[in-house]
């Protein structure tokens, strides 16, 4: 309870120099670039028109609106992905900063949410122009995408506490993590659909303890389906990310210190 009083008063305190260096590194990834911003929006399209040729073309499977079906899946694996792997080195990236001034460790990852979710953003509203395009059928259940983005940043900011903490003391961390997104990112269904691909009960299971392909799989029901999502996974996973977050944000308070001399 200490803790998370302590935590409740430091997130007001620091939260504006979180979001003047969100700014920041967004300016700096498209400052030498003649593209500028529009790398925001050619990136994940790009990738999209990738993994579509390669499902239509070689494997001639897709699902209905496949194009949204695999963007939405590579918005919510990006901001999952590039927040989590950041966070690793998150602590010697930043290192001239902490060593001379003190800030709660963890306001260095709320800084990667708030880029990484700008550009989720930027993502969401290329779905939103790809469903008028496809005249995709919208209803109310479209509401659902709001906590199943919100359980998505709880669970990528609980994680990447944990990998801030480890990838101060574990210098190979970056490259272990690196291959397990790598693994990862073929069992979340980012280009196939989970429940029609893999058979029972693995699909299950996949969809269950993976909670990133199963908020993927919930913001593609709710979007271009008109389906439910997996309400009482997104509960229970709601949960989950708020214990982890808690467990994330105690741990750095606690071993905060000796960081700095770990570096």
């Amino acid at each position: 309870m200490v803790i998370m009083k302590r935590f409740f008063k430091d997130v007001p305190k620091y939260f504006e120099y979180a979001v003047f260096s969100a700014r920041s590194d967004l300016k700096n990834e498209v400052a030498s670039s003649y593209l500028n911003w529009l790398w925001w929006i050619l990136d994940p399209l790009l990738f999209m028109l990738v993994y579509t040729f390669i499902a239509l073309m070689v494997f001639q499977k897709g699902e209905e609106y496949f194009p949204i079906f695999v963007f939405i899946g590579l918005t919510l694996w990006n901001f999952f992905n590039k927040t989590v792997i950041q966070s690793v080195k998150i602590m010697r990236a930043n290192s001239s900063i902490v060593t001379k001034v003190y800030l709660p460790k963890y306001i260095l990852i709320l800084n990667k949410v708030l880029v990484n979710g700008f550009k989720m953003l930027v993502s969401f509203g290329l779905i939103v122009i790809m469903m008028l395009i496809y005249r995709v059928p919208v209803s109310w259940r479209v509401l659902y995408i709001f906590p199943i983005v919100a359980v998505l940043v709880l669970w990528t900011f609980g994680l990447s506490c944990f990998m801030l903490h480890f990838g101060v003391f574990v210098d190979d961390l970056y490259n272990v993590m690196q291959v397990v997104l790598k693994l990862l990112f073929y069992l979340t269904g980012i280009f196939y659909d989970i429940s029609k691909r893999v058979q029972e009960p693995w699909n299950s299971i996949l969809l269950t303890v993976n909670p990133v392909s199963m908020l993927i799989q919930s913001a593609r029901n709710c979007l271009i389906y008109e389906k439910m999502p997996f309400q009482k996974l997104i509960v229970l996973w709601g949960a989950a990310s708020l214990f982890v977050c808690w467990l994330g944000i105690l741990t750095i308070y606690k071993y905060e210190n000796s960081y700095v001399k770990v570096m």
